[in-house]
């Protein structure tokens, strides 16, 4: 007898450098989502799907729940709360190595309504970085306060417990038709991750200065049968200092950083490209509502 496919949608949520992305990675088996050491580093709600035998899941990684001090992080925090709309279950990630039972109750209360009409799984990531004593008590502590579906302990970096966690979604799935065809691994277009892997570069490449305050927007992407697929991308930042600090002396930095993110852009295309940056200045855009609208709308450029 052939059994009837499951398919459902699940939302990730948690704090930032919680190792959300680390997880979606670590589930999906390859990297769509950016992962740095530094906290925030996603911005828009990034769906990866998974699809195996007669189940798929889609994966939809949210920016780290945050109190907005821009209108940026506005935008940012929407893009968590639209994540809960479609979900079957909602999976919300908390780092071991600094558990907080005042966090947990936050969440709770500034998402209850949401969290109440799903089922609800309590990851808690970075188990590598403490002792299974403290894993335990962090379980015990959970399972004493709150109403958790499940309470998975892993460590999404070292790949610990990832695929225990994909079963027990599996679980909790309907049935129902896959949503996306089996070969695609992602909702946005190649040139949405085109943008993100140029953001992960800038991230690492640059001083706390800079990283956060980079918008990348592809301006031209020409796919060509002969020859190199042509990408054409704007950095746009705040303030004309910040030009300078990406350009740097004499066009080195700006140089340096075109030479990384192209060898990540052929990684994950397959294929080789000819990458050409510039560099704009757009005062206070983290603060333009207008520009905002515009760019989440598009989903083709990276916040």
């Amino acid at each position: 007898m052939k059994m009837n496919k499951k398919a459902g949608f699940t939302a990730i949520i948690g704090k930032p450098n919680a190792g959300k992305s680390t997880l979606v990675n670590s589930m999906l088996g390859q990297s769509l989502s950016i992962v740095t050491p530094k906290p925030q580093t996603t911005r828009n709600k990034i769906f990866g799907i998974y699809t195996k035998d007669d189940v798929q899941i889609v994966f939809a990684d949210t920016p780290g729940i945050l109190d907005p001090k821009y209108k940026l992080q506005v935008y940012m925090k929407k893009e968590i709360e639209s994540s809960f709309i479609e979900a079957d279950v909602v999976i919300l990630v908390v780092d071991g190595a600094s558990y907080s039972r005042d966090y947990l109750q936050e969440v709770f209360d500034t998402y209850k309504t949401q969290l109440e009409n799903h089922k609800l799984f309590c990851v808690i990531n970075k188990i590598d970085l403490i002792t299974n004593e403290v894993v335990l008590h962090i379980i015990s502590d959970i399972s004493t306060n709150f109403k958790f579906d499940e309470i998975i302990p892993l460590s999404a970096y070292k790949n610990f417990n990832v695929a225990e966690l994909v079963e027990l979604i599996k679980k909790y799935l309907p049935e129902h038709e896959f949503y996306y065809d089996e070969e695609i691994i992602a909702s946005q277009p190649e040139r949405f991750f085109v943008a993100e892997l140029i953001r992960e570069t800038v991230l690492m490449m640059y001083s706390e200065e800079i990283p956060f305050s980079v918008f990348v927007d592809i301006d031209d992407y020409k796919e060509r049968e002969r020859g190199k697929d042509f990408i054409r991308a704007s950095l746009i930042v705040e303030k004309d200092s910040q030009k300078k600090i990406i350009i740097g002396s004499k066009g080195s930095k700006i140089k340096r950083l075109g030479e990384h993110a192209r060898k990540k852009i052929e990684d994950f295309l397959g294929k080789s490209v000819f990458l050409e940056l510039f560099v704009k200045v757009r005062k206070n855009w983290k603060n333009d509502e207008d520009f905002l609208k515009h760019k989440f709308k598009s989903g083709t450029s990276t916040l």
